[in-house]
């Protein structure tokens, strides 16, 4: 996102070059720069005891392929209370471990995307209103269910990649 008008004051940015950063939006009246910004999301691929992976279809998102957890940073969480918040919210399942694998940029939307392996003891699933149907599927089999190259399809095969399962 692209400041065009000051968030403290309303003033109209100009651009000024900033030392290394080259040319930045600039409050004159407030006497500071204001960078570009991108939403801060999470995805997480959720993996339960038994090595099967937690897939969500949600339409409004994408009609032919399934999803994983994924979800906005709100303001004064981490990112990691961020990725628990949205799988419990989600799905009902709660979080016992939570490793990054490492973090994407989603062009379309402008999103610096989170990934993590949220691992849990599968309970009963709970899916939100957000959610269309939720799945348990062998992690080995998952890739058939998520649109090649997607983020979702990168997550997974990492985590495949690191158990040795590719």
């Amino acid at each position: 996102m692209e400041f065009k008008y000051c968030p403290t004051c309303g003033e109209k940015l100009i651009k000024k070059e900033i030392g290394d950063e080259g040319f930045v939006s600039y409050c004159n009246h407030c006497q500071r720069p204001w960078f570009n910004v991108s939403y801060s999301t999470i995805i997480a691929l959720v993996v339960n005891e038994k090595d099967e992976v937690l897939l969500l279809k949600q339409d409004y998102v994408i009609k032919d392929s399934c999803v994983l957890v994924a979800g906005y940073y709100k303001e004064k969480e981490t990112l990691e209370q961020t990725a628990k918040r949205e799988v419990y919210e989600e799905t009902g399942q709660e979080v016992i471990d939570l490793q990054y694998v490492q973090s994407y940029y989603h062009d379309k939307n402008d999103l610096i995307i989170s990934g993590y392996i949220a691992k849990v003891q599968a309970k009963p699933l709970l899916k939100s209103i957000e959610v269309d149907e939720l799945k348990w599927v062998k992690s080995t089999e998952a890739q058939q269910y998520l649109k090649f190259g997607s983020i979702a399809h990168k997550l997974l095969i990492s985590y495949l990649e690191k158990r040795g399962e590719i």
